[in-house]
């Protein structure tokens, strides 16, 4: 088993899409020996959120998503690498291809989604394949997924 101090870094955001990418990246950070860094990014802007949650809202239940995802691919697992937690505010492409520096590999999940959106938005996980600053690894979208309606 080869080490190296450079982290795997995997975005997640609470779907069963990115759950696969964090339990993958787990298998791979035990493997490599090397540090895992789980990061979800989010958004609030005061006056542009139709929700009423303040920003210090929004950062903790980041956190708590980020705690509840590691707690769980983290479950029956005999071997884990050292995990670091980040929740960061920001646009969830721009915050993945920032924390890909100096990163060993960003891993992602790709995403179903209404294809408009797709087009107008774009795609975060695209985005980390044009411009990360690692190599990416980005986990594909199964059947169920595919088959569940845009919401």
């Amino acid at each position: 088993m080869s080490t190296t101090t450079k982290p795997i870094v995997v975005g997640i955001d609470g779907t069963p899409a990115s759950s696969r990418a964090l339990h993958w990246a787990l298998d791979e950070a035990v493997v490599r020996g090397c540090p895992l860094h789980v990061v979800n990014a989010w958004a609030h802007e005061a006056l542009a959120d139709w929700t009423e949650t303040t920003a210090q809202q929004a950062q903790a239940e980041s956190e708590a998503l980020v705690e509840y995802a590691v707690q769980t691919a983290s479950a029956g697992r005999a071997e884990l690498p050292v995990i670091v937690r980040e929740s960061r505010r920001g646009n969830a492409a721009e915050v993945l291809e920032r924390v890909s520096e100096g990163a060993a590999m960003l891993v992602v999940a790709s995403h179903t989604g209404h294809r408009l959106r797709q087009i107008v938005l774009g795609s975060t996980s695209m985005h980390c394949v044009r411009h990360a600053h690692a190599p990416i690894v980005v986990i594909p979208v199964d059947d169920r997924e595919h088959a569940e309606p845009a919401r």
